[in-house]
């Protein structure tokens, strides 16, 4: 009896084993396989005056007095016609500093940067140089509506007209874009972009702000 017991209690502890040693690959391997699978990209431009506005110790140069910043980048993300986009799809390493300090020129902050890679781009099926090199191509293809760079006060805009003034601006239809907000205020644009990076039509499933008007606080 002690001798199959012993035999029981071995083959129980080779299973655990191979499991251990089987599910971590399978898990890589169907991260890996959710790489660079995705319909179409989502860049995000958010409204730097709100977001300023809501965090008066930020000192970083998107709310520093003088530098006028309106739509800065947010980030470019792989989207997906059904379902939810894809996330953190591979363990990220540190964006390389001389990347890093060339993209501050579009982005906030050094963390921003590390986080949407970490997030966004290690879905994209790219390097960080490629895919960093994508998203200052797609935030400078898109025109933010000359008037609203030059707001003097605060002002209400209905999302849908501004919709239609970025469609206008870039001879792009209204649906390729998207307003997001939080309690009535403008948090930023998004633009539904082919992997070429053309300005297409966004899927159903991503939602419009529902407010009837959204509020801009003028850059400083």
């Amino acid at each position: 009896m002690r001798g199959h017991a012993g035999r029981a209690v071995l083959l129980v502890v080779i299973c655990a084993a191979l499991m251990t040693a089987i599910f971590p690959r399978h898990r890589k391997a169907a991260a890996t396989q959710n790489q660079g699978s995705f319909d179409y990209y989502l860049l995000s431009l958010s409204w730097a005056p709100n977001y300023c506005a809501e965090h008066p110790g930020d000192n970083s140069p998107e709310c520093r007095a003088g530098n006028h910043k309106g739509f800065v980048l947010h980030g470019l993300w792989p989207q997906s016609n059904e379902g939810q986009p894809p996330t953190s799809c591979t363990p990220a390493s540190p964006v390389a500093g001389d990347i890093v300090r060339h993209m501050l020129e579009y982005y906030p902050s050094r963390g921003l940067i590390q986080h949407e890679w970490e997030k966004h781009g290690t879905c994209s099926g790219l390097s960080a140089l490629q895919y960093f090199a994508l998203a200052e191509q797609a935030f400078k293809a898109v025109q933010a509506p000359d008037k609203l760079k030059n707001l003097s006060g605060d002002k209400s805009v209905p999302p849908k007209d501004l919709d239609q003034s970025f469609a206008e601006s870039n001879h792009a239809p209204p649906d390729a874009f998207r307003i997001s907000c939080h309690a009535q205020e403008l948090v930023g644009v998004e633009v539904c972009m082919s992997k070429d990076l053309k300005i297409q039509s966004c899927a159903r499933s991503l939602r419009e702000c529902p407010a009837s008007s959204v509020l801009m606080h003028p850059p400083k």
